[in-house]
Formats: C-alpha cells, structure tokens, sequence
C-alpha cells in the first residue's frame, strides 16, 4: 500500500494558538525539544499558547546540538521525554531532526516549530543524521511529516539573515531539479505532483527575495517575507515529500557534495543553501538554459548569492577534485543525458568569464 500524509500548517504571529485546537487531540503531555537558541526564542510564546488547555508541558529538552544517533538515544532513554503523548520539534533542520526521528522511532504524534528558515526539514517525513562529529551518518526514511507546522513568522523575522538568504538558495535547486532529473519520464501521480508543486520554488523567490530579506534584516514581518518563509518550508517540503529520491536532487546538489571536501569551505563558514545556490547556475548553464541562467544570475547578484568561484573561497586549482566528487554520488545518476567532468567545466568557465 502507497500511503502520503500531509501536514497542516499555521503562519502568522499567533500562528502558535492553533496549538489549543489542534494538538489536545493527540493527547495530553507534551515534551518539547529543540536547539538552545530555538528554544530560548520561542518557550515563553508556546507556554503561553498551552496555558489555557487541558495540555501540559513535561520540559523543554535540548536536542543535544547534533542530529545523532547518540542523542536521540539519550532523549528517548529520559524518564520525563518517554511519558509524553506527543513531541514538539523546534528550531532549525538539525534540531527538528532530532526530534522527527525519535517521533519515529517510538511510534509518537509530533509537530514542528521552525524557528528559522533555511530548509524544510519541518514539512518533510525525511530525517538526515549525523555522527557526533558533525559528518554525514545516514538518512532516516519514513512517510510520516509532522502533523501540524507552526511557523510564528515574528520569531523567524528576529532570526539571524544568514539563515533565509541561504534557504531562498536552497529552495530554488528543487524546481530545476525536479523538473530537470525527470525530465522524458513517464511520471507517476505522486511524482508528477511533486514536480508540478516544485514551480513554486523558483518564480515567488525570484519576486519577493530582495525585499524579504531587507523586512529580515529590519526585523519586519511582512507579506513578502511571510511568502518567502511558506516558500522554503512548505512549497519545498510537499516537493520533498512527493518526489522519489532521483527527482529530488540533481546537478545543484552534487555541486554542493562536491564542493564539501575542501577545508576552506567549513573554515570561511560557507551555507549549505548558499553553495547550493551557486550550484543551480552550474546546473543551467550545464543544461543550456541561457535565458533562465540570467535571469537567475542578475537575481543571485542582487542578493548577494555567489556567481564566482571567488565568492567560496575557491580557486580555478580546485575545480578537478571538486568535480569527481561532484559526480562520485547519487545526485545524477538519473539524468536526461551523462554529465562528464568537460560539462561542468565548461559551465564553471561561463560563469567566471561573465565576472
């Protein structure tokens, strides 16, 4: 049997009172779980929205800073955590993952509470995991996303900028992606929904990004960022949800896989999204989609996004290494065409000569 759930979601400054009507279905006792941060932004905001209702909270619970096997195990061992009827997971993707995964593992309701913007690890059923010291361990596969997504866009707005510049680059790999990867296929209805969803992901940004992260960076809640927020979380996340594994990702992401083994990379403290963002000028230039390349790349000029190599801290030396492990994994192997190490290049050297 082929099952796919749906979350709900709630935006807005109150969106946290919807807390009264939706969660005390599931039960009474609440544990809370999240970042440091995450929690410390939004405890007194979600104790307040409990307040009035049957609910009770049994302890807000930090995550343990990584999405590890090792702290889902120390969570779901503590007496407090294992009484509860339900989960809350707060923060950002590594937190929430956490949280979803214990969910998972011990067969309870759970809902999210992004904090921040940057990926949406709070729509999706998908957990990724990570060893302790912070490198990939593994993916954690299930059909059940949360039940309800509760995006309090003030707490977002207050949240530092880093983290919705990335995401909007981020976000906009799923439609070229998708739309690339399964490109010829015969789709099935849930890929092809996905597919069909993941336009969403690129034209809204396009539109409302600049002026987004100019309300972020004043701390406003406006229409635009509150677009750009369902953009990343919700338009991105049904994609996720929906889509098979080969249709979720592409040249975009094998960029960013590539792009991970230089040191420079994590000691200039370069985003995931952020790189990835440059990754999708790499993926249309590769696939010859010039208009869209320009238009894409007067978007990533305005906001800030890298178009040269330069803005990673990369040189022309590096491109070699970064390229064979670019190719090394999964990311492509389903592709309308083979994409040779000449490609990429060649698509590299276009965009360097525009600088």
């Amino acid at each position: 049997m082929n099952r796919q759930l749906f979350p709900g979601y709630t935006i807005g400054d109150d969106a946290y009172d919807d807390i009264k009507t939706i969660c005390p279905r599931y039960g009474s006792k609440i544990a809370v779980i999240g970042g440091k941060r995450a929690l410390q932004a939004s405890r007194d905001a979600i104790a307040a929205a409990v307040k009035e209702t049957a609910l009770s909270i049994l302890g807000f619970f930090w995550n343990g800073g990584e999405a590890s096997v090792e702290n889902i195990e120390l969570l779901e061992a503590n007496a407090e955590v294992q009484q509860a009827d339900m989960i809350f997971a707060v923060g950002g993707g590594k937190a929430i993952d956490t949280a979803k995964v214990l969910a998972h593992r011990t067969n309870r309701p759970f809902f999210t509470f992004p904090t921040i913007a940057s990926t949406c690890a709070s729509c999706t059923s998908l957990g990724i995991l990570y060893h302790p010291d912070g490198s990939l361990r593994e993916y954690s596969f299930s059909d059940v996303p949360p039940i309800h997504i509760f995006i309090n866009s003030r707490i977002i707005a207050e949240a530092p900028r880093q983290y919705l510049w990335a995401g909007i680059g981020d976000t906009m790999a799923k439609f070229y992606e998708c739309t690339t990867s399964g490109r010829g296929d015969v789709l099935s209805h849930s890929n092809a929904l996905g597919t069909a969803i993941s336009s969403m992901c690129s034209d809204p940004l396009v539109r409302y990004g600049v002026k987004a992260l100019h309300d972020c960076d004043s701390n406003t809640v406006s229409p635009d960022l509150e677009e750009i927020i369902l953009g990343i979380i919700v338009s991105t996340g049904l994609v996720s949800n929906l889509v098979g594994i080969d249709l979720t990702t592409g040249l975009a992401h094998a960029m960013y896989n590539g792009f991970t083994i230089l040191p420079q990379i994590e000691r200039y403290g370069h985003l995931h999204g952020e790189i990835v963002s440059y990754g999708v000028l790499v993926l249309l230039a590769v696939d010859g989609q010039d208009e869209e390349l320009v238009r894409i790349h007067q978007f990533s000029e305005k906001m800030g996004l890298p178009t040269k190599l330069s803005d990673l801290h990369v040189s022309r030396e590096d491109l070699g290494n970064v390229i064979a492990k670019a190719l090394s994994g999964i990311d492509v192997r389903h592709y309308p065409y083979e994409v040779t190490p000449e490609m990429i290049t060649a698509a590299v050297d276009k965009l360097e000569s525009w600088q």
